[in-house]
């Protein structure tokens, strides 16, 4: 990645972390956004965060996402719109804005973190499960119209990963049984998942584009 530039969203923990520490291994120049530099909830503030850089992004990773639960009887409104504009729409206009560049110059590569949960499903990821299904939608649609530009798009969906967060919501008993539903018989580490990515943003992979890529250890192999 020695030369690129790629926006990372998301970047503060987990993978969104471990995809940036890879990248700059790989020698890319990263730019890791403050919410108070990209606020993904305001329109404004994405429009304004992409006219103001002075780089040309090669790379975009949309890892940045929000998962309030709930049925489909027991989603607010504001459920419903933060989680459609963080988890679709931001991403939506932040390739909107910078891929036209990439098409200019001949080379790109985007990458949208999905789930397991828009392939199959689990109580009270009713919004949720929709946004990542759109991901994984918007991931194809956009694949067929850049392919023929040199900028290559794809999804990855994590399965169970051993992030903070993860281990914040979960007793070390709720951990161990969780693994126990995965055929590979533990949880992701985020740097597995980030290794997943960085191979699709690389110039290593030059044909692969439009796939959604489950890096899950065989849980919806099941």
């Amino acid at each position: 990645m020695n030369g690129r530039t790629a926006l990372i969203t998301g970047a503060a923990r987990g993978i969104g972390s471990a995809v940036a520490q890879i990248f700059q291994e790989c020698g890319a120049t990263i730019l890791v956004p403050t919410r108070q530099e990209l606020d993904l909830l305001s329109n404004d503030s994405i429009d304004r965060y992409c006219s103001h850089l002075d780089l040309h992004v090669d790379i975009i990773v949309n890892n940045a996402g929000i998962n309030p639960l709930g049925a489909a009887d027991e989603f607010s409104d504001l459920d419903l719109s933060n989680t459609m504009q963080v988890n679709l729409v931001a991403p939506m206009r932040l390739i909107r804005a910078l891929s036209p560049q990439m098409v200019k110059r001949g080379y790109g590569r985007i990458v949208n973190i999905s789930s397991i949960w828009s392939g199959v499903a689990k109580p009270r990821r009713f919004v949720y499960a929709t946004t990542k299904a759109g991901t994984n939608g918007m991931t194809r649609a956009l694949a067929v119209e850049l392919a023929a530009s040199g900028v290559l798009v794809n999804a990855v969906a994590p399965g169970f990963t051993n992030t903070e967060l993860t281990q914040q919501n979960n007793s070390a008993e709720a951990i161990h049984q969780i693994a126990t539903t995965i055929p590979a018989g533990r949880l992701a580490e985020p740097r597995e998942i980030a290794q997943v990515v960085a191979f699709l943003c690389s110039q290593n992979n030059s044909y692969l584009t439009g796939q959604t890529i489950f890096v899950d250890g065989g849980f919806t192999c099941q």
